[in-house]
């Protein structure tokens, strides 16, 4: 019988690790090529290269780089940020259902989004970089209810307990949405009916721009801290008895994933189930430990979101289906069958 040691079994860990990442990442390079000639107007793969290359006709221009590229990148950017947020939830809550749609985060930074485009236009540029601060407002007020009726003391977070408070407030926080939009003229209603369907609006660089300091601040910090959510997911006993600050360090990660979550939500729309597969997926693939986890969920949801997209664009053509539909096909079925397995 071959004993293999502790580091050599750690070395095979994260060379495997590496290689699933290379291997999700050059599938996001296809499904990205493959995406860049996908719509209404095709491009073949010669006229995206020349373009690319400023040989392409000024229409041609105009749909790759205007059109097609913010769309694609925010689905990509969209993709890792809603995933790592769902593998953050679930670390510090030991919920393997734990999600930012099901726990109503999303719903809650929805809900300012939808204030905000009742009242103002989103043509100034202004306010398009509002938007992720508005819907962190509004997850981050939603997170702190969901916390405060969640923890108890000397028990601290009761999985069961978070994921039943979640699914009820998220529930009222739809509610409340509902009564919202049956007041909106007909434009904005067509808007917030396709921004609750998971449809990425937001397909321009100023959205791009918006997004992006968001994704480029909190992804770093919490791929930082994955030791802490190593020992946060053992227990709130055990992770105090190893040293760590249990509850301030879950309150720095659910403020960041939190974050997170408004910033995706505020361009892209209602997209659920992306931090309940990435999450899953990963782990099936590099393990529970969140030095490899957190950037493999981070490709899988990138992967995920640009294939919905794609798909959302293509098959009904000249009309789309919201990328947001096309992930809950695939990830309601996968929902069900975790919560058959789960211990509830």
């Amino acid at each position: 019988m071959q004993i293999v040691s502790k580091p050599a079994a750690e070395r095979r860990r994260r060379q495997r690790g590496i290689t699933v990442m290379a291997i999700v990442g050059l599938l996001i390079i296809v499904t990205f090529v493959i995406s860049m000639n996908t719509g209404f107007i095709r491009l073949a793969p010669s006229d995206v290269i020349e373009t690319f290359f400023g040989m392409g006709t000024e229409k041609q221009s105009l749909i790759l780089f205007e059109f097609r590229l913010p769309r694609i990148v925010i689905s990509i950017l969209i993709g890792a940020g809603l995933a790592v947020t769902g593998c953050v939830l679930q670390g510090i809550s030991r919920n393997a259902l734990a999600d930012p749609g099901i726990l109503g985060i999303n719903a809650g930074a929805g809900l300012m989004v939808l204030l905000f485009v009742s009242y103002f236009p989103l043509t100034a540029a202004a306010p398009l970089f509002l938007l992720p601060v508005l819907a962190l407002t509004g997850s981050g007020l939603t997170a702190a209810l969901i916390y405060v009726l969640t923890y108890k003391r000397h028990y601290g977070i009761s999985p069961t307990r978070l994921l039943m408070t979640g699914i009820a407030i998220g529930a009222g926080i739809h509610a409340a949405t509902i009564v919202l939009t049956l007041k909106l003229n007909p434009d904005k209603y067509q808007f917030v009916a396709n921004w609750m369907a998971g449809s990425i609006w937001g397909a321009n660089w100023k959205f791009v721009l918006a997004l992006l300091p968001w994704i480029a601040v909190l992804l770093p910090y919490i791929f930082f801290k994955a030791r802490i959510l190593n020992v946060l997911s053992l227990g709130d006993q055990l992770a105090s008895g190893l040293g760590a600050a249990v509850e301030k360090e879950r309150l720095k990660l659910l403020a960041s994933s939190v974050g997170l979550a408004g910033a995706c939500v505020a361009v892209s729309g209602s997209i659920g189930f992306v931090g309940l597969i990435g999450p899953h997926l990963a782990r099936r693939l590099v393990g529970p430990q969140h030095q490899l986890l957190l950037p493999t969920a981070a490709l899988t949801g990138s992967l995920l979101v640009i294939a919905a997209d794609t798909i959302g664009r293509s098959i009904l053509q000249p009309s789309e289906i919201p990328t947001g539909v096309v992930v809950a096909v695939i990830g309601a079925p996968y929902f069900l069958y975790l919560l058959v397995k789960s211990r509830l």
